[in-house]
């Protein structure tokens, strides 16, 4: 509780007294001051005028101290500018601090050496970088009432025990600090199980909790479930979950079966694709439940303006719908370029629609450099497989040749996880 600076020694008849003064000032001001009744208050009006006046300064409201009218009850010297002063000092901009104690005034009850100073040398310990701590607290202010000893703790251990690299955890508490006041055996374990269950290894979800660690705020009955329930009633196949869920995380979070619903019928009248063709398309690129119908309809038309048939376009997205996601004008300086100085037939592209994924600079003209030299003779080259995955078996990616030394150093879940998602 907070210390209290007395005036003078008083009778509990002066003590009383002096209550129903300060009790009518702060009528008087619009403080309601019924929270105050069982909490010491100091001797005169003059020192409760120096704290109300002193929050006003900081940017306290009225408002926000009949919100938490215990603020009152802090001393000026002995809470409020000892906790301020080391907020400050630990990096809070002064303007920022109202708003801090705004949206935590429980700050101002701790103690700077026993609460306050622990819970950020354990942050820094986590390597939470120094210029960080007050961006995550002000976020999560919260943490500050925590014990070092409890869920915080738990919460990094586990983490930790699925594969999550120590040197993450700093930049996973910057992106994400409410994982450290989840409880592991209620939150954290029954998502990461539901997750591993689905056929993702722990590694490849690892590395998705460091990158999108937000993740673990998910609500695992309201929405996680839900969510892969909808995919598989779109005709999603239950072993393309693990590569869609690892290509596009937020996916588990999104309100999945209205988008789902929205993006099937958009397939159906404007692209003439069926809930198969879209189920397909969904598992190559999960992406396409948050693309709008504008995004999606410009590369669609510039294809129809190319006199491509419908039942072809249709083909060409379910096959690489990357297609969605290209912006026309890139697509239209690939298309002039397929057509004036590659001289090749339109139906080329039926079978190959990812060519318009590609770089025009730095892949489409160095590959048709190499496929004029392959029709003189000078230039060789194997036609190679693709990349291909089976869940529970491993990648099996030829030409391994062409992977680098540290791909080869890399367990097989490192690989798929780099070849099949991008973060």
């Amino acid at each position: 509780m907070p210390s209290v600076t007395w005036g003078v020694v008083q009778g509990r008849k002066e003590r009383l007294v002096s209550r129903v003064i300060i009790s009518d000032y702060l009528k008087s001001i619009g403080v309601v001051p019924d929270e105050l009744e069982q909490v010491e208050l100091p001797t005169t009006v003059e020192v409760m005028r120096e704290r109300v006046e002193f929050l006003q300064r900081l940017g306290i409201s009225i408002d926000d101290m009949n919100e938490y009218p215990l603020l009152l009850a802090c001393s000026v010297r002995k809470n409020m500018i000892p906790v301020l002063g080391y907020l400050e000092k630990i990096g809070f901009r002064r303007p920022k601090l109202g708003e801090f104690v705004r949206n935590y005034p429980q700050v101002m009850h701790a103690s700077v050496v026993v609460e306050l100073a622990p819970v950020v040398k354990f942050l820094r310990g986590l390597d939470v970088e120094r210029i960080d701590i007050p961006y995550v607290l002000q976020r999560y202010p919260e943490l500050l009432g925590f014990k070092l000893e409890g869920t915080m703790s738990t919460s990094v251990a586990y983490l930790v025990s699925i594969g999550v690299s120590p040197r993450d955890i700093g930049p996973m508490v910057t992106q994400f600090p409410y994982f450290l006041g989840m409880r592991v055996g209620r939150t954290i374990k029954p998502l990461v199980e539901c997750l591993v269950s689905l056929g993702l290894p722990r590694r490849i979800l690892a590395r998705m909790l460091e990158k999108r660690t937000y993740i673990l705020g998910y609500d695992l009955k309201e929405t996680v479930k839900p969510n892969v329930d909808a995919l598989l009633s779109f005709g999603v196949r239950r072993e393309a979950l693990p590569a869609l869920i690892a290509q596009y995380p937020p996916i588990l979070g999104l309100p999945l079966k209205a988008k789902l619903s929205t993006q099937q019928y958009l397939f159906n009248l404007k692209l003439k694709i069926d809930p198969e063709g879209f189920a397909r398309a969904l598992e190559k690129m999960p992406q396409i439940v948050s693309l709008s119908q504008n995004v999606i309809l410009r590369p669609v038309e510039f294809l129809k303006g190319r006199g491509i048939p419908d039942c072809d376009v249709a083909r060409m997205v379910v096959k690489c719908p990357q297609l969605l996601a290209c912006r026309v004008e890139l697509m239209k300086n690939s298309y002039y370029y397929f057509k004036s100085e590659m001289k090749r037939p339109i139906l080329d592209l039926y079978d190959f629609p990812e060519y318009f994924t590609y770089s025009l600079e730095s892949r489409i003209k160095p590959s048709d450099q190499r496929f004029e030299e392959r029709l003189r003779a000078d230039y060789i080259e194997e036609d190679t497989a693709g990349p291909s995955f089976i869940m529970g078996g491993k990648l099996d990616m030829p030409g391994s040749e062409l992977v680098s030394d540290q791909e080869d150093n890399d367990s097989d879940d490192e690989i798929l996880y780099r070849r099949t998602v991008s973060l």
